[in-house]
């Protein structure tokens, strides 16, 4: 009985066994079918390494593929203590070669960590200290690939573009506001230790980085260099507090050029202060505008048909008084009985007062919230400013009037550039955007920025007025120094006073000009402002419009805008230089030529009576009096 128990225990347990047995061999097979990959990759996190290979960040391009931010290659060093076998020796080496002091450097050598970088001493290190180290042949001891962000252009398009920090990071502008897609998939040398991180005979294991993606931009650089050449000849002739410039195509919102004075190199952006750094001018900056805002309020008076600029008449007798406030105009004794257009082309005050009172609060402060201001645009940068506009319960009669003018309210520029963009345009406001498009490392593009209509504001009709009235502005008006023959060019000066703690300064003025070209069918709206110029007239003649004229004469030929016949013909002044163009007297006899060119002094070639040749050749403008030579048969 008792032999029999026993038999009976020893089967179950050897069932028990067997049962057991199943069960590992099951285990196993699922560790093998289902768990391989995951126990694997967690065993070679024991004794696997990684020394990083940092991605390269994605390119910036002007929207003709020129290069505005890419990179340079690096070397870094980085240390496995582990794997040192003569921590002394190579202490002593690499304080030398990277010019630290022992004990410094000791602190990375003796470092209790499996994988240590030398920062910041032994980041981004030049061909030859690289070469020096590798030349050790210490083990331990690893030289990695890094990328160094590098804008070859140095302050060009620097407030916007931004600039990265240390680790590549985007810091500022557009590295920062698109970092995400610049910044690329860091790679790896993968090696294998044990335990005490020798090294073990296991292959290493490469991993490829992958690039950032690249950002096109729709600025043109020919453009941007233009408005960067002029603003540092505005730092050398004015010193201004600042400056800036934007150029914007009205027909869909892309910006074509952004500028900013004070500025920096991005590629040294350590040696700027923080207030220069962060401030991208063009759409940070709020401040009264002046009388470039009068093209604002006039476009609203002719949408609401309150005037008409051509028959209407306003008789201005330099001031005008409003709640006890008196309101000049920049004329002593004012422009006496003038059209309205005439009163665009004047800049006169009392007459924007009257439209401010025609068109009423109400309506006057519609159109200034339709054309944007007091509201960011939604461009794509980041640090866009507001402005401040009177809210409606506290605008009064001087409000109202200071408002029509440009005065006592904060706008920006970006605001001012839109506005005048629907104003020239037919009449639509539009985002305006800088990013054209984003690609990926094959070109293929990912993401493309396209025009985004906010709203119609003024009719198409009013838009052709306001485009005639600014051509006028030009040719007859303040901005007379802006005109360039053959060509239409629209504009208005600004000259407005700065506020400080609630008084306006003396003598310290913020010098705009707000231009269109050409004026017929705008390409480019361009906008100008200097912000308390010295060694000069406070007068835009003297300031802003012939710098304008200089960016505009670049971005005539930049956009290839013909030369066109029907411009307006520009008042002309006494110190004014009339050009003529030559007619063509070839084949016509000596008497016939005189007629022709009377407006020159002719050189005469030859015996014959005959011109056989002339010079300079037909169609070619040259100042009165200029000498023609003639070549007679």
């Amino acid at each position: 009985m008792f032999i029999r128990n026993i038999d009976k225990r020893i089967k179950i347990l050897f069932l028990l066994m067997i049962i057991l047995l199943i069960l590992v061999i099951i285990k196993i097979c699922y560790i093998e079918l289902f768990e391989y990959s995951k126990l694997n990759n967690l065993a070679q996190d024991l004794w696997s390494r990684n020394l990083e290979l940092k991605a390269d960040r994605g390119k910036i391009l002007d929207r003709n593929g020129k290069v505005l931010a890419d990179n340079l290659t690096t070397t870094s060093l980085i240390l496995v203590p582990n794997q040192i076998k003569n921590k002394k020796q190579v202490t002593t080496d690499l304080s030398k070669i990277l010019n630290v002091s022992y004990s410094n450097m000791k602190k990375h050598v003796y470092k209790k960590t499996s994988i240590e970088r030398v920062h910041p001493e032994g980041r981004r290190l030049s061909y030859e200290t690289a070469k020096r180290i590798n030349k050790l042949k210490h083990s331990g001891v690893y030289l990695i690939k890094e990328s160094k962000r590098n804008y070859p252009y140095d302050n060009l398009l620097a407030h916007t573009i931004g600039y990265v920090g240390i680790d590549n990071q985007g810091l500022s502008g557009i590295e920062l506001q698109y970092d995400k897609y610049l910044t690329g998939e860091d790679g790896a040398i993968k090696y294998y230790s044990d335990a005490h991180g020798n090294k073990l005979t296991i292959n290493d294991t490469y991993v490829s980085p992958i690039s950032g993606m690249n950002i096109t931009l729709t600025i043109d650089i020919n453009i941007q260099k233009s408005l960067e050449r002029e603003m540092n000849n505005i730092r050398d002739m004015f010193n201004p507090d600042m400056a800036l410039a934007i150029v914007v195509n009205p027909k869909n919102g892309e910006i074509l050029g952004m500028s900013s004075l004070p500025s920096y190199n991005p590629n040294n952006y350590q040696k700027y202060d923080s207030r220069i750094l962060s401030r991208n001018l063009p759409i940070w900056a709020s401040y009264e505008p002046g009388s470039t805002f009068k093209i604002v309020t006039m476009s609203s008076a002719i949408e609401e048909n309150v005037v008409d600029i051509f028959k209407d008449h306003f008789y201005d007798s330099g001031k005008v008084k409003v709640d006890g406030s008196t309101l000049k105009c920049w004329k002593a004794g004012g422009h006496g009985d003038q059209t309205y257009l005439q009163v665009i082309e004047n800049s006169c005050n009392p007459g924007f007062v009257k439209l401010g009172q025609l068109l009423g609060k109400e309506r006057l402060f519609s159109y200034i919230n339709k054309f944007g201001f007091g509201t960011k645009t939604g461009i794509d940068l980041n640090g866009e400013g507001e402005g401040i506009i009177f809210p409606l319960n506290r605008v009064g009669n001087v409000e109202l009037a200071t408002s029509a003018f440009g005065q006592g309210i904060s706008v920006t520029p970006i605001q001012q550039v839109m506005a005048v963009s629907a104003v020239v345009n037919g009449g639509y406001l539009y985002k305006p955007y800088i990013v054209k498009n984003i690609s990926d490392n094959t070109n293929t593009i990912i993401y493309e920025n396209n025009k985004v209509l906010k709203r119609r504001v003024i009719s198409s009709k009013t838009s052709s007025t306001m485009r005639y009235a600014l051509e006028s502005v030009v040719a007859k008006g303040g901005g007379k120094s802006a005109y360039i023959e053959g060509y239409r060019i629209g504009g208005k000066t600004g000259t407005a006073q700065k506020v400080e703690n609630g008084k306006y300064l003396s003598n310290n003025y913020i010098m705009s000009f707000m231009s269109i070209v050409p004026a017929n069918d705008p390409d480019a709206v361009f906008y100008l402002a200097i912000d308390n110029p010295k060694h000069t007239a406070m007068l835009s003649s003297y300031t802003t419009t012939p710098i304008a004229r200089r960016i505009l004469l670049d971005i005539i030929k930049v956009l290839n805008i013909p030369e066109q016949s029907k411009e307006i013909t520009k008042d002309l002044e006494w110190n004014d230089k009339v050009t003529y163009e030559v007619p063509n007297v070839i084949e016509k006899n000596y008497e016939e030529a005189k007629k022709l060119l009377i407006n020159f002094e002719i050189i005469k070639n030859g015996t014959g009576n005959i011109v056989s040749y002339q010079s300079p050749k037909a169609g070619t403008k040259v100042e009165d009096r200029s000498r023609i030579r003639l070549f007679m048969k």
